[in-house]
């Protein structure tokens, strides 16, 4: 069934690439999580009542914010797939990072309002009247929700969408919240004991931490997180693997929703390379790369003197000096000019985030090394801060 539905009700369902069959997908599970979601709310709220338990009728409360939620997923979908216009050049996909830290924070103030219920049921406590239907009815809601669970939680990752991820743990939480109502309804219904709001604040808890990390995971796109380091090599073996490419360096990767991702990277081709060679090479490395990711990629060309002697001579020098102070570091663009007596030393330096020596001081130590070999050497160092994982 979970499979099934996008299966009947969406065209070219397996071409998630197309915006409109990714909306289509957003739309079937708000429709699904609204139908679903309000039936229960309905069934338990009613055999809440006839049983007079605080939990069971949180718990349809619970249900009927989901449907909430359910239509927000929908708003979001909908307006995620606006195309590109004037004020938004990189399309609306964000939005359904918004929609996705609303349900988190739906989740959150859920949670809340059950501990307070619970607190509320251990204060003044009431005697339970659960019959064997109420039970039967919740075993019924569970199975329910577990099948919600699968369906948000396969079909989400199947269209990489944050929205409906959050809203599968929404569902995962209202498995476990009914679990343990149900466990306090068969406790008083076996023992007569009522734990009916020790259970809520179980519940509650375990709501309330499942949304603050919610809410942490859905912030973090938005400020704008760092790229999976299993795409980020990838991308670079993909690159390295085009003939006359001699190495690679400044990628830089910019998400602006699932299905917009930007990419700017420089390739190191050999300065000697006819110039139209190098534009076609470059051409076919972002023809490939964009139809394999589906990403908007940008190179720019860096060309290597490789056949120069006395740059390489000087490399050799700068490289040393680089190595001995730390060999983890790593230098690209390295290029020699010179001015009257002066030998002026150009590249970019990769050192590690949070490095314990300031760039300026770094700067000074590699230049004054240098100068010990030749006075005349003037290097002038352009940091570069690698966020991700320095190998």
């Amino acid at each position: 069934m979970i499979k099934l539905l996008p299966k009947l009700f969406i065209k070219n369902y397996k071409n998630i690439e197309d915006p409109k069959v990714r909306n289509a997908y957003g739309k079937l599970a708000g429709i699904v999580g609204i139908i679903t979601n309000i039936f229960l709310s309905l069934i338990k709220i009613i055999i809440g009542i006839i049983a007079t338990s605080i939990a069971i009728i949180a718990d349809g409360l619970n249900n009927l914010s989901d449907s909430f939620s359910s239509i927000i997923t929908l708003f979001g979908f909908k307006m995620a797939a606006k195309p590109a216009d004037k004020d938004h050049p990189y399309g609306h996909q964000r939005i359904e990072y918004l929609t996705g830290l609303v349900v988190s924070i739906i989740i959150l103030l859920i949670g809340m309002m059950l501990f307070k219920s619970g607190i509320d049921k251990i204060l003044n406590p009431s005697a339970l009247k659960p019959t064997l239907i109420t039970i039967i009815i919740l075993i019924l809601s569970i199975l329910l929700k577990l099948w919600q669970f699968l369906f948000y939680r396969i079909n989400g990752k199947f269209i990489n969408s944050y929205t409906l991820v959050a809203t599968s743990i929404d569902s995962l939480n209202d498995v476990i919240t009914t679990f343990v109502v149900l466990i306090s309804i068969i406790v008083y219904y076996r023992f007569q004991i009522n734990i009916d709001g020790y259970m809520t604040l179980i519940v509650a808890i375990f709501i309330i931490i499942n949304g603050i990390k919610l809410i942490k995971g859905r912030i973090s796109p938005l400020i704008g997180e760092a790229p999976d380091n299993e795409f980020i090599e990838n991308l670079g073996k993909d690159i390295l693997s085009f003939p006359n490419v001699l190495g690679y360096h400044d990628l830089v990767v910019h998400s602006y929703g699932p299905l917009k991702t930007f990419v700017t990277v420089h390739v190191e081709v050999d300065a000697e390379q006819n110039i139209n060679e190098a534009h076609k090479l470059i051409d076919d490395i972002e023809r490939f790369i964009n139809n394999k990711y589906n990403t908007n990629l940008v190179i720019h060309i860096d060309p290597i003197a490789i056949n120069d002697e006395y740059t390489n001579g000087i490399k050799e020098i700068i490289e040393n000096i680089i190595k001995e102070i730390d060999p983890i570091f790593r230098f690209h663009d390295f290029r020699v000019t010179k001015e009257n007596d002066q030998i002026n030393i150009t590249f970019d330096l990769e050192i590690p985030a949070n490095y314990p020596i300031t760039n300026t001081e770094l700067i000074d130590l590699i230049n004054n090394k240098a100068k010990m070999y030749n006075p005349k050497f003037n290097l002038i160092i352009i940091i570069d801060i690698i966020y991700n994982d320095y190998e």
